[in-house]
């Protein structure tokens, strides 16, 4: 079966083509707004995307298709878990930008104030790494090399880089917990 044609885009277009997808289609729609319906818990939202799969199908070019019906119903069934997908990713994107306590705007300066604390602290602490030791840092977290490329680029193993990493790891670590910097190396 031919489907998803738009009326004006091909003359060669076998003239019940889009007549039988309009009658398969509008056979199978309520089948297909009841499965969406049961997957996004929304008849309105079911009807919208319901009606969006069809649009879809209208506007795209001929595609062979053996039993029409199973295949709307299939690209229903993916239609409402793409929907759900973008809405967990919509949902998750709005907590992220919400503050968790209704009245954290007062604990704003402060949090900000900490967080600068925080950063001079690590900064302080990646100084007084070796420079060896603080370029590899940096070329791994600010400018996103591999271990592997950082091995190769300056002559180490891999398992050289991987310790150096540990070592500003752990030295950005201290700097948090006890905040005066100390010389690597040394026992608090």
């Amino acid at each position: 079966m031919l489907i998803g044609l738009p009326p004006e885009s091909r003359d060669d277009e076998p003239r019940g083509a889009r007549a039988h997808f309009l009658q398969v289609f509008l056979s199978q729609r309520s089948q297909m707004e009841a499965l969406v319906n049961r997957r996004v818990g929304c008849r309105a939202t079911a009807a919208d995307l319901v009606q969006d799969l069809f649009l879809r199908f209208w506007r795209r070019p001929l595609v062979q298709v053996e039993e029409l019906s199973t295949y709307l119903l299939r690209c229903a069934g993916n239609i409402a878990i793409d929907h759900l997908r973008s809405e967990g990713t919509r949902v998750r994107v709005n907590e992220g930008w919400q503050p968790d306590e209704p009245d954290s705007h007062g604990s704003e300066p402060q949090a900000a104030l900490e967080a600068g604390n925080d950063l001079r602290h690590v900064e302080a602490a990646l100084r007084a790494l070796p420079e060896r030791t603080r370029q590899i840092f940096l070329l791994n977290r600010i400018h996103g090399r591999k271990y592997a490329e950082i091995a190769k680029a300056m002559g180490l193993s891999q398992s050289a880089v991987e310790k150096h990493m540990m070592r500003a790891l752990e030295a950005c670590k201290a700097s948090l917990r006890d905040p005066a910097p100390r010389p690597p190396g040394k026992a608090p």
